[in-house]
């Protein structure tokens, strides 16, 4: 059985199939299929400059893409194309009509073919994250899931690209002096490359030996201001504590080594964030409080995945998301008479920042895993694979969650249709079950911000 045939082997009959919308129940994980057959099915070829306009589809090679199996699926106004919570076999894309999503019992979004998220997968987790409805007469392609997957290991050969420090400007910033000058710098390896205060690189070194609370209060106690910072945050409502603590021991021994060790890199992150130049003093601000509402979000996404990612690990990466920026504006200053005006500095950051941050964390001597934070905390396709929430999925539900309320949101996809969001609660998506649990948090982000700021 292909993946198409899968596809449409468990459907109940057009009737039941083509309830108004109103009336769709929202099931669980592995519950039937309620979902629609479609009206036709055809096996027409759409041409290369077409496809080449569907993300990720534009990201891959030519011939990859070209070969790839196609099906054209028409469907009638009211016909369900998929169910919350049943697994996905195929990557659609709306090619005409209008759809309606129900990502939860509360909530329901429309997407129309001629709105930017048309060239976007509807949905590309393991697991739907939305009833899909018809709302008028639809086209849909069809395409093989395996895109996704094909798109992640590109993806990640990134990666291993940014070590060997041979990568390309985008074309639409080749032209500009500053940044070929900064390409260059990047290219020969003579860039200015933050570094971290003594205090978390002499704990994160000591930590790799087998060394005990003892060992570690030695390290940190010498700075008395970090000192201050882990009483604060053991005696926060964070690790509910019972009584309060007023001395370094009692911090790290509430909150654990590996915890001290990640919040210790979080204290002293924040003085990267710094430039002498006031207007790009304003953009480093602005990076750091951004960068601080992702992690909050990380450590509170985290307590609620049970367990799968440790909170404090979440909000360390929440933390350095952002922090191949800060080369960028360091070269800026270094050279104030190359760099272009505020506004599309600020644009084109996010362009570079992504491989230079990768570098800085690869050179300050980090965790692969935390290596390719940076590179992937805005690949809203990203699969981390084996149905699990891995950290890199709490970072990219976190950035995507806050551009919320954002003029970026309008070109983002909804936060129920990207594979990070299926990871969740393992994969046990429910109506009562969405990022809505950070809203319901709001006092614990606020929190976590208040504590690191």
């Amino acid at each position: 059985m292909n993946w198409f045939t899968a596809l449409f082997s468990r459907t109940l009959s057009p009737k039941r199939a083509t309830k108004p919308a109103a009336e769709i129940p929202t099931p669980g994980l592995h519950k039937p299929f309620l979902c629609s057959k479609p009206a036709s099915v055809s096996s027409q070829k759409y041409p290369l400059a077409l496809l080449k306009k569907l993300a990720p589809l534009r990201e891959l090679d030519d011939i990859y893409v070209e070969n790839l199996d196609q099906q054209t699926l028409s469907y009638t106004p009211g016909s369900i194309l998929f169910i919350l919570g049943q697994q996905r076999n195929a990557i659609f894309y709306l090619l005409q009509g209008s759809i309606e999503f129900q990502p939860n019992s509360n909530s329901r979004y429309i997407v129309t073919d001629d709105s930017p998220l048309a060239k976007l997968p509807l949905d590309c987790g393991n697991f739907f994250g939305a009833t899909a409805v018809a709302k008028t007469q639809v086209t849909i392609l069809a395409m093989s899931g395996k895109i996704i997957q094909m798109w992640t290991n590109k993806s990640r050969e990134q990666v291993y690209t940014v070590k060997l420090l041979d990568v390309e400007l985008p074309d639409e910033i080749a032209d500009k002096r500053f940044f070929n000058s900064f390409s260059k710098a990047y290219r020969d390896n003579k860039l200015s490359l933050p570094s971290l205060p003594h205090v978390a690189v002499k704990l994160k070194n000591a930590l790799l030996g087998d060394i005990g609370v003892k060992e570690v209060v030695d390290i940190i106690q010498i700075d008395a201001p970090i000192v201050t910072k882990l009483i604060q945050i053991a005696n926060s409502a964070l690790y509910a504590p019972t009584s309060s603590i007023t001395n370094c021991h009692d911090a790290v021994s509430r909150l654990g080594l590996d915890a001290t060790r990640n919040l210790v890199m979080g204290i002293s992150m924040k003085q990267l964030f710094h430039c002498k130049d006031p207007k790009l003093m304003k953009i480093m601000q602005s990076l750091w409080k951004s960068s601080l509402y992702v992690s909050s979000l990380c450590f509170v996404l985290a307590e609620e995945c049970s367990g799968a990612v440790n909170p404090e690990d979440a909000l360390l990466a929440g933390l350095i998301s952002n922090i191949g920026a800060i080369p960028v504006l360091h070269f800026a200053e270094q050279y104030p008479d190359d760099y272009p005006d505020l506004e599309k500095l600020q644009a084109t950051m996010s362009l570079l920042s992504p491989s230079v941050g990768a570098l800085v964390l690869h050179t300050l001597g980090f965790s692969d895993e935390l290596v390719h934070i940076p590179m992937h905390a805005e690949d809203w396709l990203y699969d981390s694979g084996d149905g699990k929430a891995h950290l890199i999925d709490i970072v990219i539900l976190a950035k995507l969650h806050s551009y919320i309320g954002s003029q970026k949101a309008k070109q983002l996809p909804y936060i129920n249709s990207i594979p990070a969001y299926a990871k969740l609660k393992n994969g046990k998506l429910t109506p009562d079950f969405s990022l809505d649990v950070l809203h319901k948090a709001q006092q614990r982000v606020h929190t976590v911000m208040g504590i690191f700021s």
